[in-house]
């Protein structure tokens, strides 16, 4: 079976490497194109056996599953530019959050799906967030859900909670790397450590800390309070939080619901739902 994947950007690029590293897919198989095509070359010479085109519609048509990796707001020309080749026992899957699957299943008669992918996932790693359209094919949902397990933990989601997921699973990763850098930042102010040090030492703390949630010997809660002794410095640090952090996370996700509602906006007028 080929399989397409259009957009070779970052989020494009990732999933290429993840799925190839994982050997869901080989080489041979995956054909890619991308707007700038040297872009898609730059994989060809990392995995050589990979197939370039120049021709959206000839990936479509060579290609049963096809992954679209394109911005929000370009999705509807590709899709109405394509939407012939996308016949009906090809599988179209979109990475993209403000893109449901029944925009895609408005315009295409091919079985749909949205995978969000994450960065953790280039680690084979971290979650993959799936919903497959009404019309989507048992067939293609179970290859999805095995293709994906292969790189990340796939979970199945509502339509009503795909933007919050998403800012938990494909966004987490650069709020927590932000949150990990003011950290450092803050030691390397207020003390004598080096930036070298003190990221060295932040940077294996994060990896520990996932191992002993990975193998559930704490979970979140009884991590804290094993650290956190009464009366002690862990517990000072933890009010310092308690006390400026205030509703920080609130206003995140209240900023990010606000630009999603925007991409909505804009994607409702283009699809016309």
């Amino acid at each position: 079976m080929k399989v397409g994947i259009i957009g070779t950007g970052n989020m494009g690029r990732i999933l290429i490497e993840a799925l190839m590293e994982s050997s869901a897919i080989s080489p041979s198989n995956l054909i890619i194109t991308n707007r700038t095509i040297e872009k898609a070359y730059a994989i060809k010479d990392q995995y050589p056996e990979v197939n370039v085109y120049t021709q959206t519609s000839q990936l479509i048509k060579d290609s049963s599953l096809i992954f679209i990796c394109v911005k929000p707001l370009d999705i509807f020309s590709v899709l109405s530019q394509y939407k012939q080749y996308f016949t009906r026992g090809k599988c179209a899957i979109s990475i993209t959050s403000p893109i449901s699957v029944d925009q895609l299943e408005s315009v295409l008669q091919c079985s749909c799906a949205r995978v969000i992918p994450s960065i953790t996932n280039r680690a084979l790693s971290g979650v993959s967030l799936l919903s497959f359209g009404k019309n989507c094919d048992e067939g293609w949902q179970r290859l999805i859900y095995e293709k994906i397990s292969s790189i990340s933990t796939p979970v199945m989601i509502e339509e009503n909670i795909t933007r919050v997921s998403s800012d938990i699973v494909s966004c987490g990763p650069a709020f927590f790397s932000y949150l990990t850098q003011r950290f450092i930042n803050g030691a390397v102010e207020e003390t004598g450590i080096d930036q070298e040090t003190a990221t060295i030492l932040a940077s294996e703390m994060l990896v520990g800390l996932g191992e002993l949630l990975k193998k559930e010997i704490y979970t979140l809660p009884t991590l804290q309070e094993k650290v956190c002794v009464k009366g002690g410095i862990t517990g000072e640090g933890i009010s310092a939080l308690e006390e400026n952090l205030g509703d920080v996370f609130q206003k995140l996700f209240r900023a990010t619901h606000e630009k999603f509602d925007e991409d909505l906006e804009g994607t409702r007028k283009q699809f016309g739902r």
